[in-house]
C-alpha cells in the first residue's frame, strides 16, 4: 500500500511527460484545415488596384490557383514576398492575394515598393472573408482546384521547400 501513494503520481508524471514530447514533435503550421476536400467559401470582393471591380469565387472556377493572405503591417509577408514574386514568374497557375484587414492605400503602396507578384488582389477590409477562409493570421496560402475545392493550406511564409515538395508537385496533378 505504501508504494500505491508513490507510484500513482509517478504514472501521472510519466503519462503527462510522454504526451507533452509527442506534442512538441508536431509542426504547428501543420494545423489540419477543416477546408481541405471542401469547396472554398463563397465571396465578392472588390479588387485591390480598382474598388470597381469585383471578383467572386465563381469567376475563378474551371482553373487551379492560389490564395495567398497578406497585408502590408505583416512582417512575414515581406520576408515572403519574393519568393512570390520569383514563383508568380513561372505563371505555373495564377495567383490572387487576399489583402487582409488592411487599408487600401496602405497595400497599394506597399504593392508598389516590393512588386506585385498576384494577378489581382481582393480587398478584405474587415477580414469578413478571410474568417470564412479560416485564416488565424498572415500570411497563409491555399491551393483550389479547378472545381473550387480547396485541396492545400499553409500557414506562414511560404518557403523554397514548401513550393518544390509541395506546392509544384499538387499544382502539376491538379493540372493534368
Amino acid at each position: 500500500m505504501k508504494y500505491v501513494r508513490f507510484l500513482l503520481p509517478l504514472g501521472l508524471f510519466i503519462g503527462l511527460v510522454f504526451f507533452l514530447a509527442a506534442g512538441l514533435k508536431l509542426d504547428p503550421k501543420e494545423v489540419p484545415s477543416p477546408l481541405i476536400g471542401k469547396a472554398s467559401p463563397t465571396f465578392s470582393l472588390t479588387r485591390l488596384e480598382d474598388a470597381n471591380k469585383t471578383i467572386r469565387r465563381d469567376d475563378l472556377l474551371g482553373k487551379v490557383w492560389m490564395l495567398n493572405v497578406w497585408a502590408s503591417w505583416c512582417v512575414a509577408c515581406r520576408q515572403e514576398h519574393p519568393l512570390l514574386l520569383e514563383f508568380s514568374r513561372r505563371k505555373l497557375l495564377p495567383i490572387y492575394g487576399l489583402n487582409y484587414k488592411d487599408e487600401r492605400l496602405s497595400g497599394l503602396k506597399w504593392l508598389s515598393n516590393f512588386g506585385n507578384p498576384y494577378d489581382s488582389s481582393l480587398f478584405d477590409q474587415d477580414g469578413r472573408v478571410g474568417i470564412d477562409w479560416g485564416v488565424y493570421g498572415v500570411p497563409e496560402t491555399f491551393i483550389i482546384d479547378k472545381q473550387g475545392v480547396v485541396r492545400f493550406k499553409h500557414i506562414g511564409p511560404l518557403t523554397p521547400d514548401v513550393i518544390r515538395t509541395r506546392v509544384e508537385p499538387l499544382v502539376r496533378q491538379l493540372n493534368a
